[in-house]
């Protein structure tokens, strides 16, 4: 895998909803959040602006969801339920994108994953600045 790829397309699993972005710093930005809500999707995440995303394809298929503050802004397609993206409510400038979607990237790529702390949200924690590492998730491929 090679981690300074940058452009590169993706795309939802019915393929409905297809996408370009240019990737902040690649895929070196890959990450999961402990959140509520990121547990339970389980998603590998690499970072965008919001400005270098394009959308080829399917925005009549973009469902969106949001919850709590309801500044973060999560999509998924409507059609096969895959989360694409989200707008993150630490930099509404800034986009997780899911690695998963990328064509040719998978999470089983990713030895090791850093686990940020989205249960407490760096916006909610105005004394302690950005948002800490908790953890991080392994992947160790059996000897099949």
């Amino acid at each position: 895998m090679n981690t300074e790829t940058s452009e590169i397309q993706g795309s939802c699993h019915c393929g409905t909803v297809r996408f370009q972005v240019r990737l902040s710093e690649g895929l070196m930005t890959a990450r999961r959040c402990d959140c509520s809500y990121c547990r339970m999707r389980g998603a590998v995440v690499v970072t965008a602006s919001l400005r270098d995303f394009d959308l080829i394809s399917g925005e009549e298929a973009l469902s969106l969801y949001q919850f709590n503050t309801h500044i973060a802004k999560h999509y998924f397609c409507s059609r096969c339920g895959i989360y694409t993206h989200h707008q993150r409510r630490s930099d509404p400038h800034q986009l997780g994108i899911n690695a998963s979607c990328l064509n040719g990237v998978s999470p089983f790529d990713f030895e090791e994953i850093p686990v940020n702390d989205g249960v407490n949200h760096p916006s909610d924690r105005v004394s302690r600045g950005g948002s800490e590492v908790v953890g991080v998730l392994r992947f160790v491929p059996s000897n099949r």
